[in-house]
């Protein structure tokens, strides 16, 4: 009979395993996964684009109001589930809850009285399947959203005048923008920042945007400086769109229809520096992406962990996504699990990421 291995053996086995596979070495696997039990976890979705009837604009769309039940259903039943051994073992520690990076509807860029009506419908079913504190919806953990390209690009319009509203009663709110929209708060010794669509603007930059930042910017920056601090504690920071198609040369001249001002991406590294960022989340590309940002690089050998997120719940795709995210003191051990069947199943890929001070 085989000797029973240890917690850590198991660990260092599997990742060898991982290794031998072929995968990045730029992912960090679960051998670094502790043994100690993480302070909290949390759940990190986005896009799931509620979408109602375009013929019957009082009703939602049938696809996409059950994948939208089912992405809620997936995460209600998982705390207690075991991890697979290939991403450390334990169990899965029910969330303080579940931060969403965006495009929560489908049809907030488009006008006109159909898809205004549309508008209304999206965000009463999102209410009713997510609630805001718990125990107002169909999730049992409490929700942190932000609005993406698909809410509101230009900031105004339904989804903007709820997540404002919702801020009023958010609980434990630690700051809130002077428009109401972004806001931050703290999880036992970790602060969280959501920005909204895009990060800026960089104001000594005159030149018209493609989205509206709604002085997320300025709004970081002060929140930083009052609840973190030089040398304060860890910062976690969720937006919607992508950085690494932005990352760039900040130039007199932005090619047109770039979502994101380079010169604003710029900014936004440059508002972060001195602080400890932990990692930035956010979603936007419907595709995984794990990567070092510098400023100057999306793919850089040191600088801050990136998470981009798959989409949640899209009505158009069988393939979905999410993060399970485990906080310890300085560090964050992410998981994606994965649907290939609109969340009628699901499961762990087969990788673990660390995101370190």
């Amino acid at each position: 009979m085989s000797p029973k291995l240890t917690r850590r053996q198991a660990l260092a086995s599997s990742a060898a395993a991982l290794a031998a596979a072929g995968l990045s070495p730029d992912i960090r696997c679960f051998a670094a996964a502790e043994a100690a039990p993480p302070k909290f976890s949390f759940f990190l979705i986005g896009d799931t684009h509620y979408l109602a009837d375009e013929k019957d604009a009082g009703h939602m769309s049938a696809p996409s109001a059950e994948i939208c039940r089912s992405l809620v259903n997936t995460l209600n039943r998982l705390p207690g589930e075991p991890l697979p051994a290939e991403v450390g073992g334990g169990k899965i520690v029910t969330p303080k809850g579940v931060v969403h990076v965006g495009d929560v509807i489908d049809t907030g860029d488009k006008t006109g009285s159909v898809h205004e009506e549309m508008q209304k419908t999206e965000w009463k079913s999102f209410e009713a399947d997510y609630g805001l504190t718990g125990t107002d919806g169909r999730l049992k953990y409490p929700v942190y959203e932000i609005h993406g390209n698909h809410d509101s690009p230009q900031g105004k319009g339904h989804a903007i005048d709820k997540i404002t509203e919702r801020n009023k009663t958010r609980p434990g709110l630690k700051g809130v923008s002077n428009n109401g929209l972004h806001y931050s708060w703290d999880w036992e010794g970790i602060h969280f920042v959501n920005l909204g669509l895009i990060v800026g603007a960089d104001k000594s930059i005159d030149r018209k945007r493609r989205y509206a930042s709604l002085d997320s910017l300025e709004f970081l920056i002060a929140d930083l400086e009052k609840n973190v601090g030089k040398d304060g504690p860890p910062v976690i920071i969720s937006h919607h769109v992508d950085i690494a198609r932005y990352t760039g040369p900040c130039e007199a001249e932005v090619v047109a229809g770039r979502e994101w001002d380079p010169c604003d991406v710029r900014a936004f590294h440059r508002a972060l520096a001195g602080y400890n960022v932990l990692a930035i989340f956010y979603g936007h590309t419907h595709t995984r992406n794990v990567f070092r940002w510098d400023g100057q690089s999306a793919k850089a050998a040191r600088g801050i962990h990136v998470f981009n997120n798959d989409n949640g719940s899209h009505f158009a795709g069988d393939a979905q996504a999410f993060f399970y995210v485990e906080a310890f003191e300085r560090k964050l051990i992410v998981r994606e699990y994965q649907t290939k069947d609109r969340w009628q199943t699901g499961f762990f890929t087969p990788q673990v990421w660390t995101a370190e001070v």
